[in-house]
Protein backbone atom coordinates (compact mmCIF):
# COMPACT_ATOMS: atom_id res chain seq x y z
CA UNK A 1 0.00 0.00 0.00
CA UNK A 2 2.95 2.48 0.51
CA UNK A 3 4.70 2.02 -2.71
CA UNK A 4 1.06 2.78 -4.42
CA UNK A 5 0.67 5.81 -2.46
CA UNK A 6 4.15 6.50 -3.22
CA UNK A 7 3.73 6.22 -6.92
CA UNK A 8 0.03 7.28 -7.02
CA UNK A 9 0.74 10.72 -5.71
CA UNK A 10 3.64 11.49 -7.59
CA UNK A 11 1.85 10.87 -10.18
CA UNK A 12 -1.59 12.31 -10.20
CA UNK A 13 0.83 15.76 -9.18
CA UNK A 14 2.59 15.40 -12.48
CA UNK A 15 -0.41 14.84 -14.10
CA UNK A 16 -1.99 17.80 -13.02
CA UNK A 17 1.17 19.71 -14.56
CA UNK A 18 2.63 20.57 -10.80
CA UNK A 19 6.46 21.48 -11.31
CA UNK A 20 8.55 18.18 -10.18
CA UNK A 21 9.87 19.79 -7.16
CA UNK A 22 6.37 20.65 -5.77
CA UNK A 23 5.06 17.49 -6.87
CA UNK A 24 8.25 15.49 -4.87
CA UNK A 25 7.10 17.39 -1.66
CA UNK A 26 3.41 16.44 -2.19
CA UNK A 27 4.56 12.67 -2.60
CA UNK A 28 6.53 13.10 0.97
CA UNK A 29 3.45 14.85 2.17
CA UNK A 30 1.29 11.53 1.79
CA UNK A 31 4.00 9.16 2.82
CA UNK A 32 3.66 10.71 6.01
CA UNK A 33 0.46 10.77 5.87
CA UNK A 34 0.13 7.13 5.04
CA UNK A 35 2.69 6.32 7.64
CA UNK A 36 1.32 8.13 10.48
CA UNK A 37 3.69 11.22 11.37
CA UNK A 38 2.21 13.96 9.69
CA UNK A 39 4.12 16.77 11.02
CA UNK A 40 4.76 19.96 8.78
CA UNK A 41 7.92 20.48 10.92
CA UNK A 42 9.99 17.48 9.89
CA UNK A 43 9.11 18.20 6.48
CA UNK A 44 10.53 21.87 6.70
CA UNK A 45 13.80 20.36 8.62
CA UNK A 46 14.34 17.74 5.80
CA UNK A 47 13.60 20.47 3.45
CA UNK A 48 16.55 22.52 4.80
CA UNK A 49 18.93 20.08 5.69
CA UNK A 50 18.51 18.31 2.15
CA UNK A 51 20.17 21.06 0.52
CA UNK A 52 22.60 21.82 3.59
CA UNK A 53 25.04 19.04 2.64
CA UNK A 54 28.68 19.74 1.54
CA UNK A 55 29.25 17.67 -1.34
CA UNK A 56 26.59 18.94 -3.23
CA UNK A 57 28.46 22.65 -3.24
CA UNK A 58 29.83 21.27 -6.13
CA UNK A 59 26.56 21.51 -8.02
CA UNK A 60 26.33 25.34 -7.93
CA UNK A 61 30.31 25.99 -8.58
CA UNK A 62 30.09 23.94 -11.75
CA UNK A 63 27.63 25.68 -12.75
CA UNK A 64 28.81 28.76 -12.49
CA UNK A 65 32.42 27.20 -14.08
CA UNK A 66 30.40 26.56 -17.64
CA UNK A 67 28.78 29.81 -17.95
CA UNK A 68 32.08 31.68 -17.19
CA UNK A 69 33.34 28.97 -20.01
CA UNK A 70 31.20 30.17 -22.06
CA UNK A 71 30.95 34.07 -21.65
CA UNK A 72 34.71 34.30 -21.14
CA UNK A 73 36.04 32.81 -24.09
CA UNK A 74 37.32 29.55 -23.46
CA UNK A 75 35.23 27.24 -25.04
CA UNK A 76 36.13 29.33 -28.30
CA UNK A 77 39.37 27.92 -28.03
CA UNK A 78 38.35 24.78 -27.52
CA UNK A 79 36.58 24.47 -30.60
CA UNK A 80 39.36 26.05 -32.43
CA UNK A 81 41.41 23.46 -31.06
CA UNK A 82 39.12 20.44 -32.47
CA UNK A 83 38.84 22.14 -35.05
CA UNK A 84 42.78 22.63 -36.31
CA UNK A 85 43.23 18.61 -35.70
CA UNK A 86 39.42 17.51 -36.95
CA UNK A 87 38.36 19.95 -39.10
CA UNK A 88 39.74 18.97 -42.66
CA UNK A 89 38.54 15.50 -42.81
CA UNK A 90 34.83 14.76 -44.43
CA UNK A 91 32.43 15.95 -42.25
CA UNK A 92 35.05 16.79 -39.87
CA UNK A 93 32.48 19.46 -38.11
CA UNK A 94 30.20 17.15 -36.98
CA UNK A 95 33.43 15.19 -35.48
CA UNK A 96 34.96 18.79 -33.68
CA UNK A 97 31.27 18.83 -31.87
CA UNK A 98 32.43 15.36 -30.72
CA UNK A 99 35.73 16.28 -29.90
CA UNK A 100 34.68 19.32 -28.57
CA UNK A 101 31.47 18.44 -26.43
CA UNK A 102 34.04 15.81 -24.46
CA UNK A 103 36.65 18.87 -23.55
CA UNK A 104 33.80 21.11 -22.64
CA UNK A 105 31.72 18.35 -20.59
CA UNK A 106 35.23 17.52 -19.04
CA UNK A 107 35.21 21.24 -17.46
CA UNK A 108 31.40 22.00 -16.86
CA UNK A 109 29.77 18.77 -16.01
CA UNK A 110 26.59 20.12 -17.67
CA UNK A 111 24.90 18.56 -20.51
CA UNK A 112 22.65 22.08 -20.64
CA UNK A 113 26.19 23.76 -20.56
CA UNK A 114 27.76 21.95 -22.97
CA UNK A 115 24.33 21.81 -25.81
CA UNK A 116 24.27 25.94 -25.46
CA UNK A 117 28.12 26.11 -25.81
CA UNK A 118 28.31 24.05 -29.05
CA UNK A 119 24.90 25.15 -30.36
CA UNK A 120 25.82 29.18 -30.28
CA UNK A 121 29.80 28.14 -31.54
CA UNK A 122 29.48 25.44 -33.89
CA UNK A 123 26.18 25.53 -35.48
CA UNK A 124 26.41 28.77 -37.41
CA UNK A 125 29.72 27.25 -38.88
CA UNK A 126 28.15 24.25 -40.03
CA UNK A 127 24.99 25.76 -41.48
CA UNK A 128 27.59 28.13 -43.73
CA UNK A 129 29.93 25.24 -44.44
CA UNK A 130 26.32 23.64 -46.17
CA UNK A 131 26.02 20.66 -43.63
CA UNK A 132 22.42 19.86 -42.99
CA UNK A 133 20.60 21.70 -39.86
CA UNK A 134 18.82 18.93 -38.65
CA UNK A 135 21.32 16.58 -38.45
CA UNK A 136 24.09 18.84 -37.39
CA UNK A 137 21.83 20.11 -34.24
CA UNK A 138 21.21 16.35 -33.58
CA UNK A 139 24.42 15.85 -33.12
CA UNK A 140 25.32 18.87 -31.12
CA UNK A 141 22.51 17.51 -28.49
CA UNK A 142 23.79 13.74 -28.12
CA UNK A 143 27.58 15.22 -28.21
CA UNK A 144 25.98 17.15 -25.26
CA UNK A 145 25.33 14.90 -23.07
CA UNK A 146 28.25 13.23 -22.75
CA UNK A 147 29.29 15.83 -20.44
CA UNK A 148 26.70 13.54 -17.72
CA UNK A 149 29.38 10.91 -17.39
CA UNK A 150 32.50 11.95 -17.85
CA UNK A 151 34.05 13.44 -14.79
CA UNK A 152 33.21 16.14 -13.13
CA UNK A 153 29.58 15.09 -14.19
CA UNK A 154 27.23 16.71 -11.88
CA UNK A 155 24.62 13.87 -12.08
CA UNK A 156 27.53 11.36 -10.62
CA UNK A 157 27.52 13.50 -7.61
CA UNK A 158 24.29 13.84 -7.17
CA UNK A 159 24.14 9.79 -7.40
CA UNK A 160 27.13 9.69 -5.15
CA UNK A 161 25.24 12.02 -2.72
CA UNK A 162 21.79 10.67 -2.57
CA UNK A 163 23.53 7.13 -2.62
CA UNK A 164 26.35 7.07 -0.55
CA UNK A 165 28.93 6.59 -2.88
CA UNK A 166 32.17 8.01 -3.71
CA UNK A 167 31.90 10.38 -6.12
CA UNK A 168 36.34 10.19 -6.42
CA UNK A 169 35.50 6.50 -7.91
CA UNK A 170 32.03 7.57 -9.82
CA UNK A 171 34.43 9.96 -11.83
CA UNK A 172 37.30 7.19 -12.14
CA UNK A 173 34.57 5.05 -13.55
CA UNK A 174 33.30 7.59 -15.82
CA UNK A 175 36.25 8.32 -18.18
CA UNK A 176 36.09 5.54 -19.84
CA UNK A 177 32.52 4.87 -20.86
CA UNK A 178 32.67 8.62 -21.53
CA UNK A 179 34.93 7.65 -24.66
CA UNK A 180 33.25 5.31 -25.71
CA UNK A 181 30.04 7.07 -25.65
CA UNK A 182 31.61 9.96 -28.02
CA UNK A 183 33.59 7.25 -30.32
CA UNK A 184 30.09 5.86 -30.80
CA UNK A 185 28.82 9.43 -32.00
CA UNK A 186 31.76 9.44 -34.01
CA UNK A 187 30.74 6.18 -36.09
CA UNK A 188 26.78 7.15 -35.59
CA UNK A 189 27.99 10.52 -37.39
CA UNK A 190 30.47 8.61 -40.03
CA UNK A 191 27.16 6.54 -40.95
CA UNK A 192 24.67 9.30 -41.45
CA UNK A 193 26.68 11.13 -43.89
CA UNK A 194 28.13 8.46 -45.94
CA UNK A 195 25.84 9.75 -48.46
CA UNK A 196 25.78 13.52 -48.49
CA UNK A 197 27.88 15.89 -50.20
CA UNK A 198 30.01 17.42 -47.92
CA UNK A 199 32.72 20.32 -48.99
CA UNK A 200 36.01 19.45 -47.13
CA UNK A 201 37.74 22.23 -45.31
CA UNK A 202 40.96 23.20 -45.39
CA UNK A 203 43.55 21.61 -43.68
CA UNK A 204 45.46 23.71 -41.17
CA UNK A 205 49.42 24.23 -41.90
CA UNK A 206 51.23 22.66 -38.44
CA UNK A 207 52.04 26.80 -37.82
CA UNK A 208 48.35 27.18 -37.04
CA UNK A 209 47.86 23.95 -35.16
CA UNK A 210 50.42 24.58 -32.97
CA UNK A 211 49.17 28.48 -32.63
CA UNK A 212 45.36 27.10 -31.79
CA UNK A 213 47.02 24.82 -29.13
CA UNK A 214 49.05 27.29 -27.55
CA UNK A 215 46.25 29.85 -27.73
CA UNK A 216 43.96 27.28 -25.98
CA UNK A 217 46.77 25.67 -23.62
CA UNK A 218 45.15 27.23 -20.71
CA UNK A 219 41.62 25.64 -21.11
CA UNK A 220 43.17 22.08 -22.15
CA UNK A 221 44.99 22.07 -18.82
CA UNK A 222 42.11 22.49 -16.73
CA UNK A 223 40.57 18.75 -16.91
CA UNK A 224 44.12 17.01 -15.99
CA UNK A 225 44.19 19.51 -13.06
CA UNK A 226 40.67 18.19 -11.48
CA UNK A 227 42.00 14.68 -12.56
CA UNK A 228 45.32 15.17 -11.06
CA UNK A 229 43.59 16.56 -8.01
CA UNK A 230 40.98 14.70 -7.52
CA UNK A 231 43.39 11.20 -8.13
CA UNK A 232 45.77 12.48 -5.49
CA UNK A 233 43.74 14.04 -2.60
CA UNK A 234 45.13 17.15 -2.84
CA UNK A 235 41.15 18.09 -3.13
CA UNK A 236 37.64 16.70 -2.82
CA UNK A 237 35.31 17.10 -5.65
CA UNK A 238 33.36 20.24 -3.65
CA UNK A 239 37.03 21.40 -3.51
CA UNK A 240 37.31 20.79 -7.25
CA UNK A 241 34.76 22.67 -8.42
CA UNK A 242 36.13 25.54 -6.67
CA UNK A 243 38.99 25.29 -7.88
CA UNK A 244 37.59 24.84 -11.36
CA UNK A 245 35.35 28.91 -10.66
CA UNK A 246 38.72 30.36 -9.45
CA UNK A 247 40.47 29.12 -12.44
CA UNK A 248 38.33 29.62 -15.25
CA UNK A 249 37.78 33.66 -13.70
CA UNK A 250 41.85 33.90 -14.20
CA UNK A 251 42.24 32.57 -17.90
CA UNK A 252 38.97 34.61 -18.75
CA UNK A 253 39.41 37.53 -16.83
CA UNK A 254 43.46 38.04 -16.61
CA UNK A 255 44.79 35.99 -19.39
CA UNK A 256 41.94 36.24 -22.29
CA UNK A 257 40.69 39.44 -21.19
CA UNK A 258 37.36 38.50 -22.79
CA UNK A 259 34.91 38.59 -19.64
CA UNK A 260 35.22 42.18 -18.46
CA UNK A 261 34.29 42.84 -14.85
CA UNK A 262 31.34 44.67 -15.52
CA UNK A 263 30.00 41.53 -17.05
CA UNK A 264 30.72 38.89 -13.86
CA UNK A 265 27.03 40.36 -12.40
CA UNK A 266 25.26 39.08 -15.18
CA UNK A 267 27.37 35.31 -15.48
CA UNK A 268 27.08 34.98 -11.68
CA UNK A 269 23.56 35.99 -11.55
CA UNK A 270 22.61 33.61 -14.66
CA UNK A 271 24.25 30.79 -12.57
CA UNK A 272 22.64 31.94 -9.23
CA UNK A 273 19.02 31.43 -11.39
CA UNK A 274 19.99 27.80 -12.82
CA UNK A 275 21.56 26.66 -9.39
CA UNK A 276 18.47 27.66 -7.42
CA UNK A 277 16.03 25.90 -9.32
CA UNK A 278 18.44 22.85 -9.09
CA UNK A 279 18.98 23.22 -5.63
CA UNK A 280 15.33 23.29 -4.62
CA UNK A 281 14.36 20.40 -6.46
CA UNK A 282 17.36 18.23 -4.69
CA UNK A 283 16.49 19.70 -1.57
CA UNK A 284 12.50 18.61 -2.30
CA UNK A 285 13.69 15.22 -3.32
CA UNK A 286 15.84 14.42 -0.42
CA UNK A 287 12.97 14.78 1.74
CA UNK A 288 11.03 12.38 -0.49
CA UNK A 289 14.35 9.90 0.49
CA UNK A 290 14.14 10.07 4.02
CA UNK A 291 10.06 8.96 3.65
CA UNK A 292 10.95 6.12 1.82
CA UNK A 293 13.83 5.13 4.33
CA UNK A 294 11.27 5.82 7.27
CA UNK A 295 8.56 3.59 5.16
CA UNK A 296 10.68 0.80 4.23
CA UNK A 297 9.80 1.66 0.73
CA UNK A 298 13.14 0.47 -0.51
CA UNK A 299 12.43 -2.95 1.31
CA UNK A 300 9.32 -3.59 0.17
CA UNK A 301 11.06 -3.06 -3.91
CA UNK A 302 14.07 -5.59 -2.86
CA UNK A 303 11.45 -8.22 -2.05
CA UNK A 304 9.36 -7.35 -6.02
CA UNK A 305 12.32 -8.10 -7.69
CA UNK A 306 13.59 -10.81 -5.18
CA UNK A 307 13.22 -13.45 -7.77
CA UNK A 308 15.70 -11.71 -10.05
CA UNK A 309 18.59 -11.32 -7.23
CA UNK A 310 20.18 -15.04 -8.85
CA UNK A 311 20.30 -13.21 -12.03
CA UNK A 312 22.36 -10.15 -11.95
CA UNK A 313 22.17 -9.40 -15.84
CA UNK A 314 18.85 -9.88 -16.25
CA UNK A 315 17.99 -7.67 -12.81
CA UNK A 316 20.56 -5.14 -14.46
CA UNK A 317 18.70 -5.14 -17.63
CA UNK A 318 14.73 -4.67 -16.11
CA UNK A 319 16.39 -1.50 -13.96
CA UNK A 320 17.76 -0.27 -16.72
CA UNK A 321 14.55 -0.98 -18.92
CA UNK A 322 12.87 1.10 -15.66
CA UNK A 323 15.02 3.99 -16.17
CA UNK A 324 14.70 4.15 -20.01
CA UNK A 325 10.64 4.83 -19.17
CA UNK A 326 11.29 6.98 -16.43
CA UNK A 327 13.67 8.95 -18.62
CA UNK A 328 11.09 9.82 -21.14
CA UNK A 329 8.91 11.23 -18.29
CA UNK A 330 11.44 12.81 -15.67
CA UNK A 331 14.10 15.05 -16.44
CA UNK A 332 17.83 13.84 -15.58
CA UNK A 333 17.76 15.10 -11.28
CA UNK A 334 14.59 14.41 -10.53
CA UNK A 335 14.95 10.89 -11.73
CA UNK A 336 18.54 10.18 -10.45
CA UNK A 337 16.94 11.62 -6.91
CA UNK A 338 13.96 9.10 -6.93
CA UNK A 339 15.33 6.06 -8.34
CA UNK A 340 18.54 5.85 -6.59
CA UNK A 341 17.13 5.84 -2.48
CA UNK A 342 14.87 2.93 -4.28
CA UNK A 343 17.52 1.45 -5.89
CA UNK A 344 20.29 1.03 -3.74
CA UNK A 345 19.15 -1.48 -1.47
CA UNK A 346 18.09 -3.65 -4.25
CA UNK A 347 21.80 -3.58 -5.29
CA UNK A 348 22.76 -4.19 -2.07
CA UNK A 349 20.42 -7.09 -2.01
CA UNK A 350 22.09 -8.71 -5.42
CA UNK A 351 25.95 -8.02 -4.58
CA UNK A 352 25.78 -5.55 -7.56
CA UNK A 353 28.57 -2.87 -7.65
CA UNK A 354 26.65 0.58 -6.99
CA UNK A 355 30.55 2.42 -8.84
CA UNK A 356 29.74 0.81 -11.77
CA UNK A 357 25.83 0.64 -11.72
CA UNK A 358 26.12 4.52 -11.33
CA UNK A 359 28.11 4.71 -14.07
CA UNK A 360 25.79 2.66 -16.50
CA UNK A 361 22.61 4.76 -14.50
CA UNK A 362 24.59 7.65 -15.53
CA UNK A 363 24.69 6.92 -19.38
CA UNK A 364 20.94 5.81 -19.24
CA UNK A 365 20.18 8.90 -17.81
CA UNK A 366 21.85 11.11 -20.42
CA UNK A 367 20.14 9.27 -23.13
CA UNK A 368 16.62 10.38 -21.49
CA UNK A 369 18.50 13.73 -21.88
CA UNK A 370 17.45 13.46 -25.98
CA UNK A 371 14.45 11.18 -25.28
CA UNK A 372 10.79 13.17 -26.10
CA UNK A 373 9.06 14.75 -24.44
CA UNK A 374 11.02 16.16 -21.60
CA UNK A 375 14.79 15.82 -23.38
CA UNK A 376 16.28 18.47 -21.98
CA UNK A 377 19.30 18.95 -23.92
CA UNK A 378 16.52 19.10 -27.09
CA UNK A 379 14.77 21.76 -25.58
CA UNK A 380 18.08 23.89 -25.31
CA UNK A 381 19.23 23.01 -28.20
CA UNK A 382 16.40 23.86 -30.31
CA UNK A 383 16.11 26.61 -28.33
CA UNK A 384 19.79 28.02 -29.94
CA UNK A 385 19.42 26.48 -32.75
CA UNK A 386 15.99 27.50 -34.05
CA UNK A 387 15.23 23.55 -35.35
CA UNK A 388 11.84 22.36 -34.81
CA UNK A 389 11.45 19.71 -32.12
CA UNK A 390 10.15 17.49 -34.70
CA UNK A 391 12.83 17.58 -37.07
CA UNK A 392 15.58 16.95 -34.73
CA UNK A 393 13.65 14.40 -32.53
CA UNK A 394 13.90 12.42 -35.89
CA UNK A 395 17.44 12.99 -36.53
CA UNK A 396 18.81 12.55 -32.99
CA UNK A 397 17.16 8.57 -33.54
CA UNK A 398 21.06 7.17 -34.88
CA UNK A 399 22.67 8.72 -32.42
CA UNK A 400 20.75 7.60 -29.39
CA UNK A 401 20.56 4.19 -30.98
CA UNK A 402 24.64 4.33 -30.79
CA UNK A 403 24.50 5.07 -27.30
CA UNK A 404 22.11 2.53 -26.60
CA UNK A 405 24.93 0.08 -28.25
CA UNK A 406 27.34 1.40 -25.55
CA UNK A 407 24.93 1.04 -22.63
CA UNK A 408 24.19 -2.50 -23.80
CA UNK A 409 27.75 -3.48 -23.76
CA UNK A 410 28.93 -1.98 -20.28
CA UNK A 411 25.86 -3.89 -19.34
CA UNK A 412 27.06 -6.95 -20.41
CA UNK A 413 31.15 -6.42 -19.35
CA UNK A 414 31.16 -4.28 -16.65
CA UNK A 415 34.60 -4.69 -16.77
CA UNK A 416 34.65 -1.47 -19.38
CA UNK A 417 33.87 0.53 -16.38
CA UNK A 418 35.00 -1.46 -13.44
CA UNK A 419 38.83 -2.40 -15.05
CA UNK A 420 39.44 1.18 -16.15
CA UNK A 421 38.37 2.61 -12.80
CA UNK A 422 41.21 0.44 -11.22
CA UNK A 423 43.63 1.45 -13.34
CA UNK A 424 42.76 5.04 -12.39
CA UNK A 425 42.49 4.54 -8.91
CA UNK A 426 45.93 3.00 -8.38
Amino acid sequence: MTVAVFIGSLLAAMAIGMPIAWALLFCGLCLMWQIGMFDSQIMAQNLLGGADNFPLMAVPFFMLAGTIMTEGGIAKRIIVIAMSLLGHKRGGLGYVVVLAGCIIGALSGSAAADAAALSSLLMPMMIAAGYDKVKSAALIAASACTATVLPPSIGLIIFGVTGGVSVIKLFMAGIVPGILFAGSLAVAWWIVIRNDDLPVQPKMSGKEKLKAVRDGIWALMLPFIILFGLRSGIFTPTEAAVVVVVYCLLVACVIYRELPVSRLYHVFAKAAQTTAVVMFLVAAALVSSWLITIAEIGDQVVAMVQPLKEYPLLLMFALQALVVVIGTALDMTPTILLLTPLLMPVLKDANIDPVMFGVIFMMNNSIGLITPPVGTVLNVTCGVTGVKMDDIIKGVLPFMFAQLVVLFACVVFPQLVTVPMGWFLR
